[in-house]
């Protein structure tokens, strides 16, 4: 595996345009690890990006520049269609619903304590043994403790007694990141509002969410700072990575570094920053996406005006599905469901990948990954072997990602997972859906003796968007995959 990708560019190369600028570009990259930057927003749906979609209500045109000068992938998935159990498993390679989290996301806030265990290999670690500089900033919402005024365990319940002067614990910097910057849940939705830097908050939360903001959907009471915006959360993100690239150049240019963006946008409530109002078409969700898309426009002109974009490898995706669209915008494009379901909608997601003179510009994959394949790809790439028993469920797809071609990669069982708790799996043509007739967003309860008897089969090569059931006309081919995926289960 070790500086396997140096062979894969030289093959893609030899394929791009030899005229003299991009040569030089090409002998740059082939001897120099690149940068990478990996920017995911937050419920940014299919059909929100508008290289992906022809009707769309928002334009995206920094996105879009990225995919016409780079690679756009029309079937990338997130292992989950809600965003705590996949951003658990990009950052380890492993699915979310082997620990104890088997449904929905982290709710308590205070009372959580990481789901990444301390000995687990993760992408900071992985590229830190690779003499990378590493950053996380954003959302992070895989758990983290507090510590309280009287020593006793942090509940919500008991907000006034989280000691917010004192240390976090089991963070990003605990779990291989040099640097983080950002909110421990949903930045705009989830307690406390402030934001966080490295391991301690930078404003203590002493006031309660004011009651315009309280009483938006999806919003949990609790305690903000009181220097806090929630319209300006991705502008400070944004000003907080460029920043850090910044520094990075100033203090260790000579090294690379890898940048985990994990922006807010378009998460709910849909607050839109002044300078981004009425954008759009759909509204204010539409205008976050907009912001989204400025906040990517923003990195890729500080990586040109540093001289940094010809060898770095930006990537820019979505942690599942997104909310529903308004004024006919179709947010998950043409497929079925959306956010927190297991039909195509709520997990299959835009990505975008862009590295000048190794990704042939203007082109598309239909190749298959997930974003659970990046931990196998990414150590690849930089030339790490993976520790044994790290990345278990992550597969090497970094052909794909350069925009190679992998016959076998599309026989390789990949397991997706709704926000109440249903599984599905993708195999070749076919998509098996377990345990319910419905989008597995809900609460429908199916007993374990019962998973051979509820359930959903599709072509997906020549149905992808699920409208035609055929779980009662194939028993066979349910029978088979059933058994694979309660293989991988157990595995």
């Amino acid at each position: 595996m070790k500086f396997c990708y140096y062979i894969i560019c030289i093959v893609l190369l030899a394929s791009c345009s030899t005229s003299t600028p991009e040569s030089e570009t090409e002998e740059t990259n082939q001897t120099k690890r690149p940068n990478v930057v990996f920017i995911m927003a937050d419920d940014m749906g299919y059909g929100d990006v508008s290289a992906y979609n022809s009707e769309s209500k928002i334009q995206t045109p920094n996105m879009d520049k990225i995919a016409a000068e780079g690679l756009m992938f029309t079937n990338a998935h997130s292992p989950s269609s809600v965003c705590t159990p996949s951003r658990y498993g990009l950052l380890t390679g492993r699915y979310c619903w082997r620990t104890n989290l088997k449904k929905g996301v982290l709710s308590s806030f205070y009372g959580d304590t990481s789901l990444i265990e301390p000995d687990r290999a993760t992408l900071a670690t992985l590229f830190n043994s690779a003499g990378y500089e590493t950053a996380c900033i954003g959302k992070w919402h895989i758990g983290m403790s507090w510590n309280t005024k009287d020593g006793s365990p942090a509940l919500y319940e008991e907000e006034e007694n989280i000691d917010f002067t004192k240390n976090i614990i089991g963070g990003p910097l605990e779990r291989g990141f040099d640097y983080f910057f950002g909110t421990a849940g949903c930045s705009t939705s989830d307690p406390p509002y402030c934001f966080i830097e490295n391991n301690k908050t930078l404003s203590i939360p002493t006031m309660m969410v004011p009651e315009v903001i309280d009483t938006m959907p999806g919003v949990v009471s609790g305690l903000m700072a009181s220097d806090w915006s929630q319209e300006n959360v991705d502008v400070t993100l944004t000003e907080k990575a460029i920043a850090f690239i910044d520094k990075h150049q100033a203090s260790k240019a000579d090294e690379p570094f890898f940048l985990y963006l994990a922006l807010s946008s378009p998460h709910i409530p849909w607050m839109v920053p002044d300078f981004m109002k009425d954008k759009t078409e759909e509204g204010a969700r539409g205008d976050l996406v907009a912001l989204a898309d400025w906040s990517v426009g923003e990195i890729t002109k500080k990586l040109k005006e540093l001289g940094l974009d010809k060898n770095t490898l930006v990537i820019v995706t979505s942690d599942n599905g997104p909310k529903r669209g308004s004024n006919g915008h179709k947010a998950s494009g043409n497929f079925k469901g959306q956010k927190a379901d297991i039909w195509e909608g709520g997990h299959r997601v835009p990505f975008i990948a862009k590295w000048p003179g190794v990704i042939k510009s203007g082109t598309k994959s239909d190749d298959i990954f997930s974003l659970i394949d990046m931990m196998a790809s990414f150590a690849d790439l930089i030339g790490v072997e993976l520790a044994e028993n790290s990345a278990e469920d992550s597969y090497n797809v970094l052909t794909t990602i350069l925009g190679g071609k992998q016959t076998e990669n599309s026989m390789q069982p990949r397991v997706f997972h709704s926000g109440g708790g249903k599984f599905s799996l993708t195999q070749g043509d076919w998509k098996l859906i377990q345990g319910t007739k419905k989008s597995g967003a809900g609460r429908d309860k199916t007993s374990a003796d019962s998973l051979m008897l509820i359930g959903q089969l599709y072509n997906i090569t020549n149905d992808p968007y699920e409208e035609n059931d055929l779980w009662d006309d194939q028993p066979e081919k349910v029978e088979e995959l059933t058994a694979i995926l309660e293989k991988i289960k157990v595995q």
